[in-house]
Order: C-alpha cells, then structure tokens, then sequence
C-alpha cells in the first residue's frame, strides 16, 4: 500500500513527468494534491498499469483529488534547454496551474530545481511509494500518450499509436526511411551510429 504523505502538511503536492526517454513530442508533467482520506486498491505507478486501469484511475483521480494540473513542454523548448530542465520547467508549470498552492512538494526522481519558496523532496521511485507521485505519474502518462495517438493520424508512419514516441525498432526504421518530422526533438540522437570495426 502506497502512503499518502510524506511531509506532515495536509496541501502536499506529488509531481511527476513522463516521455523523457521519447525521440518525439512532448514531455509531460501533472501535480496532485490528494485529501488526507484518499485512498486505492490499485493506484500504483503507472509503469506497472496497463492502459485500461490507467484510464480508469484517470478519472477516479480527476474526481477525488484536492487539485490537479498537467503541463505539456513541447520537443522545440526540450531542444533549447535540454531534456532535464524541460522535465524540471514541466513539473514546475503543473504546480504552477493548480487552483491552490502547496505546502510542500514531493517530486519522483533525485533532480529538481526549488519551486518559489516551497520546501520539496526528491523520492528516488517516489511513483512506487507515494499517492500523489502515483496520481501525477498517471495523468502525466495518460495525457501524453492521448496526444501522441492524435498525432499519430498524422505521422502513422512512426507507429506513435503504439510505441507514444520511445525508441523502438519500429520507429527508429521508420525515420531512418522517412526522416525526423516536426515533432522529433532534434538534439536527441535519432538513429545510433553503426558500430566500424578496426581492422
């Protein structure tokens, strides 16, 4: 069973992001805050979700939680100031559009920058241990994968539908025969470079 809290403050916000590791679009991020008396059976990270139970617990979250934001920073901005800050401006532009202010901000990960004058913790695997990194890393990834499928309509040649811009065999094949797109974020390294044996 996951815990509801971690700092003794009762407006606590857990924040996590997804499609970091993404050659394209978007990287997310949500903030929750959760009442004192919240709890489920299978909200978890959403790592160890399958989709329909994600979707189901998006909802069951929407409704129930205390207040909730999800930001988008978009693949030219994550270029500009690389994918660490962008993950890190994400997260702070969720905490930013919640119709309350925390008290206190938990953050899945070891990296994060101070939010205003905010006391945080970073929570290595915080999504496994705490409710509201659980809640955040679920509406982070169900919102980013919704908008990679409508892109996908697009771009199906990518395979985004299925693979929401990570990099796998199909959709690095798919830019080595049809090159990056709009949405491919340029810094990152699209294809990997043949390996050339010394003789």
């Amino acid at each position: 069973m996951l815990a509801i809290n971690f700092s003794g403050f009762s407006l606590e916000v857990g924040t996590d992001e997804a499609g970091r590791g993404c050659l394209a679009g978007p990287v997310v991020a949500a903030a929750v805050i959760l009442p004192a008396d919240f709890s489920h059976p299978f909200l978890n990270d959403s790592k160890q979700l399958s989709e329909k139970k994600r979707q189901e617990l998006r909802l069951i979250i929407e409704e129930n939680a205390t207040a909730f934001a999800v930001s988008f920073v978009w693949q030219d901005e994550i270029d500009k100031i690389n994918i660490l800050q962008a993950s890190i401006t994400a997260m702070h532009r969720a905490i930013d559009a919640l119709k309350i202010s925390p008290e206190f901000i938990i953050v899945d990960g070891n990296k994060f920058r101070k939010y205003q004058q905010i006391p945080h913790q970073t929570i290595v695997k915080g999504d496994s241990k705490y409710l509201s990194i659980a809640a955040a890393s679920i509406l982070a990834k169900t919102y980013r994968d919704e908008y990679m499928e409508k892109i996908h309509q697009e771009f199906p040649n990518y395979f985004w539908v299925k693979n929401k811009g990570y990099p796998t065999i199909d959709h690095r094949n798919a830019i080595r025969e049809f090159g990056a797109t709009i949405h491919h974020r340029k810094t990152f390294k699209l294809l990997p470079e043949q390996l050339k044996l010394e003789i």
